[in-house]
Formats: C-alpha cells, structure tokens, sequence
C-alpha cells in the first residue's frame, strides 16, 4: 500500500506526559516527509496552543478541538463551533454541581474560574495559556470544551444532546476530566474532510491515538495505531497496536509498515 497522509494525536501519542517527546518520533515524521506524506497534527489542543510544536516538527497542517478546526498549509478548511445553547446549558450544569469547565475559541482559552485548583491544575497538565474568564460574548465562538471535576456518575449530567458524547481524558491525574466530543463534528470527520481536500482516499491514510477521543479517527483511516499507552477501549478500535508514547510508538509503528528505517 501507498500511504500519502499520517494523522498524529499529541498528548500520548507525540507527547509523552512531561509534554517532551522521544527523538525517535520526530525522526519518524521526517523521515515519512522526505517520502512526500502530508502530517497533520490531530488533537484536542486548541489551534493557539499548537505553533511551538508544529514549527518543531516541521507541521504546518492540523485538525484541532477534537475535530471542529482544521488548517491545511495555513489554508482553513473547517470550522465548526459548538452549539449556542449547549454551552449556555453546560454553564449554568457546571454552576451547580460545582465543575469547572475550559471553553476553547480560536484565539484564546475562556474558564468558569480562574482560581479553582482543580483547573489550574489541568492548564499546568496541558501548558495551556491565555486563560481568560468565560463571558456571554464568546458563546456563539466556542469550538470546544473539557469538562473538569466531574465524577463517572456525574457524566451523564452533560450528555444532554444526542450529538454528544464525552471522552475521558487519558492522561494520569486527569481522570475526572472529559473532552466534549459531538458525533457530527470530531476527528474522524475532520480526517474525511481533509481527506477530499487532500483528494486521497482514506485506505491510503495513517493515525495513531491513544484516548477515546481518537476513536472516530482509528475507525476512518487505512492504517490505524493505539498506543501502548491508550485507554485500554481504545484497542478494540485500532488495527495495530504499538509500543508506548515513551517508547517512541510512532516510529515502530511506522516501521511496521516499512515507512522508516
């Protein structure tokens, strides 16, 4: 088979959790580029937060917000912000069960407290910056959110639409924390929309991912990589499984196709 595109998640998958990565996987994605693959970064990460790794990795394509935004050479090619009066509704839940919720826009992070511990906590996980009380005149701007200090059995609280669907954030010491992910709007369909841009078909496209929020992206592409790292649903999801983020999974996974040496 002729891969021509490689969809990588970052935290887990690039990132090992002190927010380094092994020389091996930037090796990989060099090497993959030297053969004329396109790279996008697919994460979570809100698209301000990605410049540093992307200029590192010589990445200039990415899918970010768990699905909703998406850049191709500098050229936008989705946009898709949560609905109004979802986040109004997640706001007022979050007030009274006493959660904290991260919004993301395109230019900045917007938090329901800028003092609560357990969300500073998760900015400093993530090195999440530009952190700005949430307002009414950003709701109609937000692409994303994760949820924060809620319990498994408080998940259901935010399943209110069923579009929605949440995915634990898999990263120790964030285990009550879930990403907001919408069944129309995540990244396996962002990967179908870059894919048309692309004009490549998805046989001929590569993931790896480590978190639930990957699982539509593992279930679209030709060739798809859990981490070794990867909540353990995730597998059942991936056609391969390799070795983990500390261990330089991307590279053996790639090496598994013959793509590096």
């Amino acid at each position: 088979m002729t891969y021509q595109v490689l969809f990588l998640d970052i935290d887990g998958t690039i990132l090992k959790p002190d927010h380094t990565y092994h020389p091996k996987t930037k090796e990989a994605i060099a090497q993959v580029q030297e053969l004329g693959m396109e790279v996008f970064l697919a994460t979570g990460r809100p698209s301000h937060e990605l410049s540093e790794l992307a200029t590192d990795l010589n990445i200039e394509s990415f899918i970010g917000y768990n699905g909703a935004y998406a850049m191709y050479k500098g050229k936008n090619i989705l946009d898709a912000p949560m609905d109004p009066t979802i986040v109004k509704r997640y706001l007022a839940i979050a007030e009274e069960h006493g959660h904290d919720i991260i919004f993301y826009s395109s230019e900045d992070n917007f938090v329901t407290s800028l003092d609560s511990p357990p969300l500073i906590k998760f900015a400093e996980m993530f090195a999440l910056s530009n952190l700005k009380p949430m307002n009414k005149d950003i709701i109609e701007h937000i692409l994303g959110a994760t949820l924060i200090n809620v319990t498994p059995e408080e998940v259901s609280l935010y399943e209110i639409d069923d579009d929605i669907r949440l995915s634990q954030v898999n990263v120790n010491g964030a285990e009550q924390c879930y990403d907001v992910i919408r069944r129309s709007v995540n990244k396996g369909e962002a990967v179908k929309i870059a894919l048309k841009h692309l004009t490549i078909s998805a046989e001929a496209s590569i993931a790896f991912g480590d978190g639930m929020n990957d699982k539509e992206m593992l279930e679209t592409v030709g060739a798809s990589f859990a981490m070794g790292n990867a909540n353990p649903e995730l597998f059942q999801y991936a056609k391969y499984e390799t070795k983990t983020v500390s261990d330089a999974g991307v590279f053996y996974g790639l090496k598994e196709l013959g793509l590096v040496k």
